[in-house]
């Protein structure tokens, strides 16, 4: 396997494997302690209006629905968990991928609040650092708590597809 397609197939698969564990998690707390989770519909509505260089909204519940949202916003969430793992292995090595350690996933986990803070949050009417929200603290411990999981579920996820054989090799 040439070492681009290697790089490809290990970031897709512990990408793919990390998000849905993540919200395997999301939504254990949402039935367990009633924690709210995201609202990938509303992502689906952000990116869709992107096209039309609408960028940022006031309220983006209050946007016009757009048809296919729901799966437009969970196809993002999925693909961002992709490139999130690629730039796990981009930063720390392919050879994270056959190693796997918590410290790297963890770093690239919280890294990646910068997104939600600085780019969705106000992109979708909740302002920067979640400070148009009815509760900004509450809103970025949870985005933080996300994030974390997420970064524990990459490394979780190289751990299992290590464990099961299914790590690309180079």
């Amino acid at each position: 396997m040439s070492p681009l397609l290697h790089f490809i197939a290990s970031a897709s698969l512990i990408g793919l494997l990390g998000t849905a564990l993540a919200d395997l998690w999301a939504e254990t707390q949402k039935r367990l302690l009633k924690v709210p989770t995201p609202s990938w519909p509303m992502v689906g509505r952000w990116v869709a209006h992107l096209r039309h260089g609408q960028f940022t909204h006031d309220s983006i519940a209050k946007a016009p629905p757009v048809p296919g949202e729901a799966l437009l916003g969970w196809a993002t969430h999925y693909v961002i968990g992709v490139l999130y793992a690629g730039l796990l292995l981009a930063i720390f090595g392919i050879g994270w991928a056959h190693s796997p350690t918590l410290l790297p996933a963890l770093a690239i986990g919280i890294g990646t609040l910068v997104a939600p803070f600085f780019i969705l949050q106000p992109g979708m009417g909740a302002g920067v650092l979640a400070r148009r929200t009815p509760n900004p603290k509450v809103a970025r411990l949870r985005s933080l708590a996300a994030h974390t999981a997420f970064g524990v579920s990459l490394f979780v996820a190289a751990l299992l597809l290590n464990g099961l054989g299914l790590m690309p090799r180079g």
